[in-house]
C-alpha cells in the first residue's frame, strides 16, 4: 500500500546525520525540511521534499492512503538498540536491598540478580514470554519504537535460551532484532565461566545459527562475571560462524571490554562508564558504536558515562533504556533522553541522532533506517509536538502517527 504524508510542518531527516555517521552532530545535521511532503510504496520511501514540488504522479495515484500532517511533526522511528525484554518475574526487592547499601555484585554473589530472573524465565512457557512481550513492545512502539532490539540471557541453558529466542522472534508490529547474551551470568549448572563459555560456543551457538534466532552475540565482561581473555576467544568463535558481536563493556570496572570490542571492531560497546581518556580515544577512531544507558546508572547510583568526551572526540554514541527486571526496569525514552541531556551533557541534537541515527549503526542498520532517505525503509513516525520538546517533559507521551516498513503500527486513520 502507498502511503502520503502531505504539509508535514517540520520534518526531521537527519539525512545530514546519516552523511556524518552520527558523529559530532549539530542541528544543522538534524536536515530539517518545512511544508513537505513523504511518499512511501510499499516498505520503502520512494520521495522526501516540499509539497509544493510533489510530483503530480504520487499525488494523483490510485490507492494511496494520505495523512494531512499539517501542524505535526515528522521524524524517523526511534531505534531502541539495547533491550532485555523476555524475561518474567521482577527484582523490587531487590531494589530495596540495593536502596540500603548492598551492591550489586553481592546480590548476584548470593543467587539474586540475574539468577534470580533465570529461575523464573526457565519455569515460564514460551506463550507466556510472547504474551509479556508482546505487551511490552507495544509500550515501546507507542512511544514511536519503529526498531527493537531484544536480547536472551534469562535462562542460560541451551533448551530455555532457545525458547527466550523463539519468544523474541515471535513478537510482532516493529522491526526486531535479536541478540544471545547466554554469556549474562554463570549459571549453577557450571564451576567456572570458562567452562560455561566453552559450552555456549560448541553446543549452543551451532543450534542458534542453524535456526537463524539471533544475528549477535553479546557478553557481559566485567570482574565478578565472564572475564576479558576468554570472553574474546569466545567471540572470536562467534565472528567464526558469521555472527556480528556485541560487548556490555566497562559498567562496574575498567576490566577491558572496550579494548575487546575495538579489537574484534564489534558493532557496540555498551554502558562504557569506567573508561577513560585511553579508551576514548580508541573508541572514537574505530566504528565502534558507543551504547549509553542513563536509566541503569541512575537506578545503579553509578556515575554516567563520559558521553560528551567521546562525542568531543569524534565516536559515534546511541543511547538507550537497557530495558530489564532488575538494573533499569523503566520502558520511558523520554526519560533516557532527559537523563542524556541533564546527566550527559548531551545536546537535544545529539540525543535525537543518538535514538535514530547512531542506533541503527549499533543495530548495523544504517543503510535501512535512522534517516528519512529516498530508498531506506519506510519507518517513521508523526507528532503533534514541536521537536524541541522531545526529551524535555517526563512523563510526556508522544502518541505518534508510527509507520514500521510502511506499516501503520499505531495513530489516527486520517
Amino acid at each position: 500500500m502507498a502511503v502520503l504524508l502531505k504539509n508535514i510542518s517540520t520534518l526531521l531527516t537527519l539525512q545530514g546525520a546519516a552523511a556524518k555517521a552520527g558523529r559530532r552532530v549539530t542541528e544543522e545535521d538534524l536536515s530539517i525540511q518545512t511544508n513537505a511532503s513523504v511518499f512511501l510504496d510499499k516498505d520503502r520511501i520512494v520521495w522526501v521534499g516540499p509539497t509544493k514540488k510533489l510530483p503530480k504522479e504520487y499525488a494523483k495515484k490510485k490507492s494511496v492512503k494520505e495523512y494531512d500532517c499539517k501542524g505535526r511533526t515528522v521524524l524517523p522511528g526511534f531505534v531502541e538498540a539495547h533491550t532485555h525484554l523476555i524475561f518474567e518475574g521482577d527484582r523490587a526487592a531487590e531494589f530495596e536491598m540495593r536502596q540500603r547499601g548492598v551492591s550489586y555484585q553481592e546480590i548476584a554473589a548470593k543467587g539474586g540478580g540475574i539468577l534470580s530472573t533465570m529461575k523464573k524465565t526457565r519455569a515460564a512457557s514460551l506463550q507466556q514470554l510472547v504474551k509479556s512481550g508482546q505487551k511490552r513492545a507495544d509500550q515501546f512502539v507507542a512511544q514511536g519504537v519503529t526498531t527493537l532490539e531484544i536480547k536472551s540471557g534469562y535462562s542460560l541453558n541451551l533448551k530455555d535460551e532457545m525458547k527466550m529466542l523463539e519468544a523474541a522472534n515471535k513478537i510482532q508490529g516493529p522491526r526486531t532484532v535479536t541478540t544471545f547474551l547466554g554469556a549474562h551470568a554463570l549459571p549453577p549448572e557450571f564451576k567456572t565461566y570458562e567452562d560455561y563459555l566453552d559450552f555456549l560456543a560448541t553446543e549452543v551457538l551451532p543450534r542458534v545459527q542453524k535456526k537463524k534466532l539471533a544475528q549477535r552475540v553479546d557478553v557481559f565482561i566485567e570482574k565478578g562475571f565472564f572475564p576479558t581473555q576468554a570472553s574474546e576467544v569466545y567471540l572470536r568463535h562467534a565472528q567464526s560462524l558469521g555472527f556480528d558481536v556485541v560487548v556490555h563493556a566497562d559498567q562496574l570496572s575498567l576490566s577491558g571490554g572496550s579494548d575487546v570490542a575495538v579489537k574484534l571492531g564489534a558493532l557496540s560497546g555498551d554502558h562504557l562508564l569506567q573508561i577513560s581518556e585511553k579508551e576514548i580515544k580508541s573508541l572514537a577512531n574505530s566504528e565502534v558504536t558507543c551504547v549509553l544507558l542513563p536509566a541503569s546508572d541512575l537506578y545503579m547510583k553509578t556515575k554516567y558515562p563520559a558521553a560528551r568526551e567521546l562525542i568531543d572526540a569524534g565516536a559515534r554514541v546511541a543511547v538507550a533504556t537497557d530495558f530489564n527486571p532488575g538494573s533499569s526496569p523503566t520502558q520511558d525514552l523520554n526519560f533516557v533522553g532527559l537523563l542524556a541531556r541533564i546527566e550527559m551533557k548531551m545536546t537535544l541534537p545529539e540525543v535525537i541522532s543518538a535514538y535514530t541515527v547512531g542506533a541503527a549503526h549499533a543495530l548495523n542498520l544504517a543503510n535501512e533506517v535512522g534517516s528519512i532517505e529516498v530508498g531506506k525503509s519506510a519507518d517513521l513516525i508523526s507528532i503533534e509536538q514541536d521537536w524541541q520538546t522531545l526529551f524535555y517533559s517526563v512523563g510526556a507521551r508522544l502518541e505518534p502517527l508510527v509507520f514500521s516498513r510502511g506499516k501503520k503500527l499505531l495513530g489516527p486513520s486520517k
